[in-house]
């Protein structure tokens, strides 16, 4: 054979072999990539299958759930509408009960005013629980010039406010003495100043008349102010130190800590926490000193230093006071200690509250 022909042979084999070889490899990656399609799907097929199992599951359990929840509201507005309907009768109950005693109240003052604004010819004609036929306000008028009332309001309104805002300050010093500063025989004081407290007031009134009539105080407003700023003050000191005795120590404690001195103690600690109870006293402070009469009969002599209720017993006595008049004069009055009281109710509120809930 020639070269040639021994060549062409070889380079034909090799093209062969070339070509099965790469039939072969052609084949085994078809093969891999099938197998990895498969392997891919089988996959894709347990994927499917556990996310319909999960899909399955958990809309079976936001059944469940729905059904729990909407058994539980069931529940719920049934315990909800029982309640509601024991609590709304018990609430117009307690509403009803209020109105009556609101009405009970304010009976008196409601035929006071009517009777006020009453002319005497109405008066002896229809009585008093009648509405005014003819309202006039002669009796308001006539009270007014014959007793000198802008005078007696002036005295009344500064001698029961100077009352009040001593009578509170020296209450909260007592108190915090004796409630948190730990004064010894704490106990024995308070319970010296709340017999002193029981004392009635007729058993004061000649040795406190001896005792002005030498300092030159005896007819004079400064006279029932330190009378009654004492006797105030001694029974807010009763009260403030039974607060201050529970007193949360941590609180006093904590303010040790932080360097605070007794005075800031007092004013940064204690008050802001106790204003609602001293709300409180400031109000019955001076709606007690503005309605007393005995002692300021016996020590106001002048009509110039007089009170409200001194000018109402005194007209009594000197003039012959129809009704109309009489209920005009009582009207004017009590009408500051009424808008003294709503302007502090909400304070007096809070601290009745604050006394309630510990």
């Amino acid at each position: 054979m020639s070269e040639a022909t021994i060549s062409a042979a070889a380079m034909g084999s090799a093209k062969s072999s070339a070509k099965s070889m790469a039939k072969s490899a052609v084949k085994s990656r078809a093969i891999k990539t099938l197998r990895r399609n498969a392997r891919g799907l089988r996959y894709v097929r347990m994927a499917q299958t556990s996310t319909s199992a999960g899909q399955s599951n958990t809309s079976s359990a936001k059944a469940v759930v729905r059904d729990e929840s909407e058994h539980s509201q069931g529940q719920t507005a049934q315990v909800s509408h029982k309640g509601k309907h024991i609590r709304s009768w018990g609430d117009w109950m307690a509403l009803i009960l209020l109105i009556v005693g609101a009405l009970i109240m304010l009976f008196p003052i409601i035929i006071l005013t009517m009777n006020a604004f009453k002319t005497i010819g109405d008066y002896n004609a229809t009585g008093p629980l009648s509405l005014p036929a003819h309202p006039t306000m002669s009796g308001i008028v006539g009270f007014w010039k014959m007793s000198d009332f802008p005078v007696k309001l002036g005295n009344s309104l500064l001698i029961s406010l100077i009352v009040a805002v001593l009578g509170v300050v020296l209450s909260v010093l007592n108190s915090f003495a004796l409630g948190i500063g730990k004064v010894k025989g704490n106990r024995w004081i308070i319970l010296a100043i709340m017999l002193a407290n029981m004392m009635p007031q007729e058993a004061l009134l000649f040795p406190l008349y001896t005792m002005f009539k030498h300092i030159g105080l005896y007819n004079t407003q400064w006279a029932i102010v330190v009378i009654f700023t004492i006797i105030q003050s001694a029974y807010g000191t009763y009260l403030l130190s039974s607060v201050y005795g529970t007193f949360p120590q941590a609180i006093l404690e904590a303010a040790t800590l932080d360097g605070a001195t007794r005075w800031e103690t007092l004013l940064k600690v204690v008050l802001p926490i106790s204003w609602s109870t001293i709300s409180v006293l400031f109000v019955f402070f001076f709606v007690w000193t503005w309605n007393e009469y005995m002692i300021p009969m016996a020590f106001l002599m002048d009509d110039n230093v007089q009170t409200v209720p001194l000018a109402l017993a005194t007209l009594q006595g000197q003039h012959t006071m129809d009704a109309t008049t009489l209920a005009a004069a009582s009207l004017l009055s009590i009408i500051p200690t009424i808008i003294f009281f709503i302007l502090f109710q909400r304070k007096l509120n809070q601290g009745i509250v604050a006394g309630a809930v510990k």
